[in-house]
């Protein structure tokens, strides 16, 4: 668990919207501010920058909220694909649902959402028929044709005229979406084309908080941002285009600089004019380094994180949802850090409560889980799987144990109410294994609370496991998953399964 602050989210808001706002006076009326990364719960930033509040980027939008609305893009085919969002284990299309929900939480207008390279695959048709039937406006755009070589066919009733023109209100329209490739900078250039035929003058500005320009290039917060998007295959690179233009260095990523000259291209012939835009270095508003007072914490921190992302990228490829030049890609990056999979404190803890419990021959059906959890102030905790349990929900029982006092012979779980679940499982459910993943785990510590007083102060303590490192020697089932997700914890796992069955769930 992380104790010390690397980033001031005062400081940085306090930057943040004054250049925001500086930008916005550019333009005339309207400014298309692309928003990269994650608008809420933006956990990788949090990891990376310790201190970062998951949702400084809405309180920056609620303190605009009088001039801003929002453009909620998706691409159809994550929607088919049903890519996952990994911090919260929901698809895209549900993750859109729930920043809907959470936008008008607070109280930002939503102008609609955008279906981009909509090719009427049945996923996406059925998501759009869900939101219009509850009222929310949809509009899709097709893959634009002549993208991106053929300027002239791009800026055509062909290309972004076929799109249908989404009309705004506020002077600042915030355009975002639920990851990476969401299609936001075709939203923003087909609606900046379509107020050019409108008579409007409207500007565009991007808005995203990695790579961070003016750190640089090697900074391990920009390597674990290069982690972070590996499965993309994104490359930080120096702007040839910024240094050219300004004699000075600053970072990007392949995608924007390879596409900066089209870009350029497409904003000189809609206005007519020389864009005022000299890089795509010059197009940003990041300010984020401003908030960061402690690098060396911000260094340790994301280190850490270029280690989970590898534990996540190997797991994700024996599960057959990476590809070996995605972990391939991140390996390296740990050997640019000199870091290793072990730095991670919880590892070798974990690892050497399996062993340790196969060689007393505990475990169910001869193979044997461990789990550990590093606790605040450094100590380390260990839980191993039973018949009776999974190795997450006896590391969590361990743990809360271990921060209240109470002595590990104590049973917080009655037995009776084991015994019941157990029950359940087997002779309603069908189930063979009878052993409780952490989700049935803490419903039964929950129940057990009304007649132990102990299990009570457990419950209550588990809040304070928020933020800690975990590592378990298999992927977990999706219950415990589930189960460690909410308690907030940081998850990694060794690449193997807990059996050699397929189906988990």
């Amino acid at each position: 668990m992380q104790d010390a602050i690397g980033f001031d989210n005062d400081k940085y808001l306090q930057e943040q919207s004054a250049a925001i706002l500086d930008r916005a006076d550019r333009f005339g009326k309207k400014l298309y501010l692309e928003f990269g990364g994650k608008l809420l719960f933006d956990y990788h930033a949090a990891r990376v920058l310790p201190g970062f509040d998951p949702n400084v980027k809405m309180r920056l939008l609620a303190k605009l909220k009088d001039e801003a609305e929002i453009l909620l893009c998706i691409h159809a085919g994550a929607i088919e694909r049903k890519k996952m969002r990994a911090d919260f284990g929901i698809t895209y299309d549900a993750d859109a649902m729930k920043l809907i929900d959470d936008v008008r939480q607070w109280g930002i207008e939503l102008r609609g959402v955008v279906i981009t390279r909509f090719d009427d695959q049945p996923g996406a048709v059925q998501f759009k028929n869900k939101l219009e039937r509850r009222g929310i406006p949809v509009y899709t755009h097709r893959p634009t044709k002549g993208y991106p070589s053929e300027v002239d066919r791009i800026l055509s009733s062909e290309g972004y005229g076929a799109n249908p023109y989404i009309e705004t209100e506020k002077p600042l329209v915030v355009v975002t979406g639920p990851g990476p490739g969401s299609g936001k900078l075709a939203t923003c250039l087909s609606q900046f084309y379509h107020d050019h035929l409108h008579g409007i003058v409207s500007g565009y500005a991007k808005f995203e908080t990695f790579p961070i320009w003016d750190l640089p290039l090697m900074h391990p917060v920009n390597v674990a941002y290069e982690a972070a998007t590996a499965d993309l295959h994104d490359v930080n690179m120096i702007d040839p285009f910024h240094l050219e233009a300004c004699g000075e260095t600053a970072i990007n990523y392949n995608r924007d600089v390879e596409a900066f000259p089209v870009l350029h291209k497409i904003l000189e012939r809609i206005t007519g004019a020389k864009p005022i835009y000299r890089s795509p270095t010059e197009m940003g508003v990041n300010r984020a380094s401003t908030g960061i007072v402690d690098d060396d914490e911000v260094r340790a921190a994301s280190r850490a994180e270029v280690i989970r992302r590898y534990f996540r990228y190997s797991s994700e490829y024996v599960m057959g949802l990476a590809d070996q030049r995605t972990v391939q890609r991140v390996e390296r990056l740990m050997e640019v850090l000199h870091i290793r999979p072990e730095d991670r404190t919880v590892v070798e803890p974990a690892r050497q409560a399996a062993e340790e419990a196969q060689q007393q021959g505990k475990g169910n059906e001869g193979v044997c889980c461990g789990a550990a959890i590093e606790l605040s102030g450094g100590r380390i905790v260990t839980g191993t799987n039973s018949p009776l349990m999974h190795a997450a929900s006896a590391l969590v029982i361990n743990a809360v144990k271990q921060l209240t006092g109470v002595p590990t012979e104590i049973h917080l779980l009655a037995p009776s109410i084991i015994e019941s679940v157990a029950r359940m499982k087997k002779e309603v459910l069908g189930e063979n294994a009878v052993s409780l993943d952490l989700q049935e785990t803490l419903f039964a510590l929950g129940i057990s609370v009304a007649t132990n007083p102990m299990a009570q102060l457990c419950v209550e303590t588990l809040k304070q496991l928020r933020g800690c490192d975990v590592h378990i020697t298999h992927i977990p089932t999706p219950g415990d998953e589930t189960g460690l997700r909410r308690l907030g914890v940081h998850l990694t796992s060794d690449p193997s399964f807990a059996t050699k069955n397929l189906f988990t769930s």
